[in-house]
């Protein structure tokens, strides 16, 4: 026998699945109420997938995501309400077709004082570059110093480096476990937009990078709903928050609802897919060991961009700002550790 809140979920069901003239959008209310019952396991199995795959083919509104997002918000752990953070970067997309040199604008970040809070998870079966295996191959016997293993491990990683770096699944088991059902549908769900905006640290500034066209305006339609206060998304390389120097980009902020859009200006030619992403290349760029024109010019602009959202700075400002901080970098530390 069904339940009170399956009977309820039905209804959820219902309104996203009858099709083009009997169905109907949420409610940013009634989408907070479903994703609350989905993450709290009030529903059946079959409705979960029913529901997050009716959502896939019909693609969820602003008002749907931000709804969805108030729930994973509230379900998140009480421990977490009590962690200080300045910026929180999502990583969710892995790289496939070059390596994630935005890591090196974070680094420069944390050595001049901003805390950065970032999380992510991989894929099953994903045969991407993601940036967990990422800061345990350039960090090596360092990286538990950076790595949060428990939700306990958090203070004290951000409070002796300014950086941590924790995975969805000690951060929201529950969205973690939708993004895992992948394996399954063979199709991603809300879930992985979901992990971009959660913010789990309540940071101030928020970084998030998508991949496909439009997402980036649905992102900010929600930081709108939410009245997030500071908030910039763009479409980045690899889906990640990366900003590709070889291409123009729209650099999409939101503070506290008010809305701007930036033009980046590609900076070089396009870029040759290397044959393998070495994460040692990243290390070596750090160190200044190798040049890497297209990993430096990615850093700068990586970086520029985040100075933008952190100082609402111009990019002229920010760009001059950021080459001080790279070309002034101390090549033996790395995300506060010694490489």
């Amino acid at each position: 026998m069904m339940t009170a809140e399956q009977k309820q979920f039905v209804e959820f069901i219902q309104a996203v699945g009858r099709g083009q003239r009997s169905g109907r959008c949420l409610t940013q209310a009634e989408a907070s109420t479903a994703m609350g019952l989905l993450l709290n396991d009030k529903v059946s199995a079959e409705q979960k997938g029913a529901f997050l795959m009716l959502l896939r083919v019909r693609e969820e509104t602003a008002d749907e995501i931000a709804g969805f997002t108030e729930a994973c918000r509230y379900t998140l752990p009480s421990a977490l309400s009590s962690i200080n953070v300045d910026l929180d970067i999502g990583a969710y997309a892995g790289k496939r077709r070059q390596l994630p040199w935005f890591l090196l604008a974070v680094a420069c970040l944390v050595e001049n004082g901003v805390t950065v809070g970032m999380h992510g998870t991989q894929e099953p079966e994903s045969k991407r570059l993601y940036i967990e295996a990422v800061i345990k191959a350039i960090l090596g016997k360092e990286t538990n110093k950076v790595m949060a293993m428990t939700l306990e491990d958090i203070p004290s990683r951000l409070q002796s480096k300014g950086f941590v770096y924790a995975n969805l699944s000690i951060l929201h088991p529950q969205l973690y476990s939708l993004i895992q059902l992948r394996e399954q549908f063979g199709l991603r769900s809300c879930a992985n937009t979901l992990a971009r905006l959660l913010n789990p640290f309540a940071a101030k500034f928020s970084l998030q990078g998508v991949h496909h066209r439009h997402v980036d305006e649905k992102h900010m339609d929600v930081a709108q709903r939410l009245m997030d206060k500071n908030t910039l998304c763009f479409r980045g390389e690899g889906g990640e928050p990366e900003l590709d120097p070889s291409k123009d980009t729209q650099l999409l902020f939101c503070r506290d609802g008010e809305r701007q859009n930036v033009a980046f200006v590609a900076k070089q030619q396009w870029e040759i897919k290397p044959k393998a992403l070495e994460p040692a290349e990243l290390k070596m760029g750090w160190k200044g060991e190798t040049l890497h024109s297209y990993g430096e010019n990615t850093v700068l602009a990586s970086l520029s961009a985040l100075l933008m959202l952190l100082d609402n700075s111009e990019y002229s400002q920010a760009s001059k700002q950021a080459k001080h901080m790279w070309d002034t970098r101390n090549t033996k530390r790395f995300l506060g550790c010694e490489v």
